[in-house]
């Protein structure tokens, strides 16, 4: 990979980043309604996703340019952990406050941290990123090789974003068995499109891992983007289930949100179905591959213009407005990793 190459995917993440934290800031101090301090804390949180994209970026970019050294494996971990931790705990705490708006920010800020964390488990599956190419060259049959991990950390890693939907969906459950509550309503949607989002990274960090450990068969080859396919065509159909299936007022930050997050869903197809399209052969459209999260991209931000503005007439836009357009930071992100790995693994790249 070339160094300014290099160079620019890895600012690309901390761009975006500093983007939604900036973003997050200005609408947060823009007023004291409870609009202005939702949408301020979530867009703050979604740095956390872009940190631990960051992570993911650099983990497999110093392998590609030979850079990567041993205490990279524990620095950039972390980095993601530990910056997910702070946004989960900050969700935890914010939940508790004394406003509506706190208690809807809380609960979604804990979802975003959880999925940084996800987000950082694929740099930890990434660590041995230059093994992938090393097996597809070889035969099924080598089986896993000397430097790779061992099954158990492959499984745990899994085990993960898996945990963490579980934790996403039972609570998001909890909140809707009261969806009278507006707060809880808002709130529990908006975790179903979280917890769809670490379903869907089930899929990257187990056919990374499983790569990485000569274990991805064929059978198994399309099976992880149809599961991604599903999670988030699921979150898409949600919201509009959610904004078409009743007239209450505050259906529509949720709804509008879980599309956004359905976006995000199919941004993670890119990668997921990258790696199945290069495994053991050749794919002559692998550098068309990084342009799905740059759709996703502008579909999130040009849905964001149209919300925002809906939002001069309806105030109930103002907080999917400025949501999505962190969301679309976020698949922009994305648009870097799914580069990288076409890079790293293509033989047409």
């Amino acid at each position: 990979m070339n160094y300014g190459i290099s160079i620019l995917f890895r600012a690309i993440p901390l761009l975006m980043g500093a983007v939604c934290l900036s973003f997050g800031w200005y609408v947060f101090a823009g007023g004291d309604d409870a609009a202005h301090r939702t949408a301020g804390h979530v867009l703050i949180s979604l740095t956390a996703i872009c940190i631990a994209l960051f992570t993911t970026a650099a983990m497999i970019i110093r392998q590609l340019t030979h850079t990567f050294a041993p205490v990279w494996k524990v620095v950039l971990p972390l980095v993601g952990y530990g910056v997910a931790a702070a946004t989960a705990v900050w969700g935890l705490v914010l939940r508790s406050g004394p406003t509506n708006a706190d208690f809807v920010a809380g609960h979604v800020m804990f979802g975003v941290g959880l999925i940084a964390a996800c987000v950082t488990t694929v740099a930890v599956a990434s660590s041995a990123f230059t093994l992938i190419t090393k097996n597809a060259a070889g035969r099924p049959e080598d089986g896993p090789p000397d430097e790779a991990y061992g099954r158990a950390v492959a499984v745990g890693l899994v085990c993960i974003p898996a945990a963490a939907a579980v934790v996403l969906v039972v609570w998001a459950g909890i909140l809707l068995a009261d969806s009278a509550d507006a707060p809880r309503y808002v709130a529990g949607h908006v975790m179903i499109g979280l917890a769809a989002i670490c379903a869907s990274l089930i899929s990257l960090v187990a056919t990374v891992s499983r790569q990485v450990r000569n274990e991805f068969g064929e059978r198994e080859r399309w099976v992880w983007s149809i599961w991604v396919l599903v999670m988030g065509s699921a979150a898409i159909v949600w919201g509009l289930f959610v904004l078409f299936g009743s007239d209450r007022g505050d259906r529509i930050p949720p709804g509008c949100i879980l599309i956004g997050l359905g976006l995000i869903c199919f941004s993670i197809i890119s990668k997921v179905f990258l790696l199945a399209s290069v495994w053991r052969r050749e794919f002559a459209l692998a550098n068309r591959v990084p342009l799905i999260p740059v759709f996703t991209c502008l579909a999130c931000l040009f849905f964001a213009a149209f919300l925002a503005e809906a939002a001069t007439t309806d105030p109930d836009f103002f907080i999917p407005a400025r949501v999505l357009t962190g969301l679309g930071a976020v698949c922009f992100t994305l648009f870097s990793i799914v580069s990288i790995l076409e890079a790293g693994t293509s033989k047409k790249s």
